[in-house]
């Protein structure tokens, strides 16, 4: 873990303000990495060693963790190489603006002024609080509108009412992000997330690192575990969901809004991705929706 984290683009959205998902393995994400949002991280299978900031240690099921902003984590199970799982964790992040909202206009939220000030130093709960934790935060994965920032003030509950954590990088670990930012493929990757729905080329961010075409593919492929093209599709697909799910938009202007110029194009992304056609993706959510109410 002595080689500079890689920045993870956090697309929460224009519609929500927590972007709650849960991932198997492999997984592209499980690396080591930071981001400038808050992260609340359950495991729900699986054991293994826990990276963050100048901290290694041990996870078992249930371990709940607040990560705060721009702290390099990363937590690796103890499975065989190429094993599949199903689901590894649920993660929630969300701003440091929502934060900020949350407690200004709440006062029962006072207490995360502190416990988020602590997560920069990376926060992990008894197991009898990520047990309490998983139930919420399983709900949230299907949840939206009031009825998910309803199980985050659920979910900040639990964690209030439960026994303290404990930090886990060093009291002198301090994140220096504008260092990570200096490695010439999160340069890229900031660019990413920048302009996601703009006409981004390969060989111009190539050019931007510094490396020749060739050398840069093979280098954002080791980092990212994805090719450029993949990736770029990704970030573009999810931001089309969160648009599926909360507007009425028609789908080939959501298509061309997160960034393809192309409708059957989009659609074949689409169904790679997601297993479904983006009409029945936006349909079988309004009717878990209605069921769920």
């Amino acid at each position: 873990m002595n080689t500079q984290p890689a920045l993870e683009l956090v697309d929460v959205g224009d519609s929500a303000c927590l972007k709650v998902w849960s991932h198997g393995l492999p997984y592209r994400t499980v690396r080591w990495h930071f981001h400038p949002e808050y992260e609340i991280h359950l495991i729900t299978t699986t054991s293994g060693q826990t990276f963050v900031g100048d901290y290694i240690g041990r996870f078992e099921p249930d371990n709940l963790a607040i990560i705060g902003p721009n702290v390099p984590h990363n937590w690796l199970s103890d499975v065989p190489t190429g094993t599949v799982v199903a689901e590894r964790c649920i993660v929630l992040q969300f701003t440091q603006a929502f934060a900020a909202g949350c407690i200004a206009l709440f006062p029962e939220l006072l207490f995360l002024r502190s416990l988020l000030d602590a997560s920069r130093r990376g926060l992990e709960f008894p197991t009898p609080v990520g047990a309490a934790a998983r139930p919420i935060m399983r709900r949230m994965l299907d949840a939206d509108g009031p009825r998910r920032i309803e199980l985050f003030f659920a979910l900040m509950s639990v964690i209030q009412d439960g026994p303290a954590p404990h930090p886990l990088a060093g009291i002198d670990h301090h994140p220096t992000p504008e260092i990570y930012m200096s490695q010439p493929l999160n340069h890229a990757l900031a660019q990413i997330a920048a302009n996601p729905t703009s006409d981004l080329r390969e060989s111009d961010l190539a050019a931007l690192s510094g490396y020749s075409p060739s050398t840069f593919s093979r280098a954002f492929r080791r980092k990212t575990g994805n090719s450029f093209v993949r990736y770029l599709n990704g970030i573009r697909l999810n931001r089309a969901c969160a648009l599926l799910i909360g507007e009425d938009t028609h789908i080939a202007d959501i298509c061309f809004e997160v960034g393809f110029n192309n409708l059957a194009n989009f659609n074949r992304q689409f169904r790679a991705q997601k297993g479904m056609s983006p009409s029945e993706f936006r349909r079988r959510h309004r009717e878990n929706t209605i069921v769920a109410a």
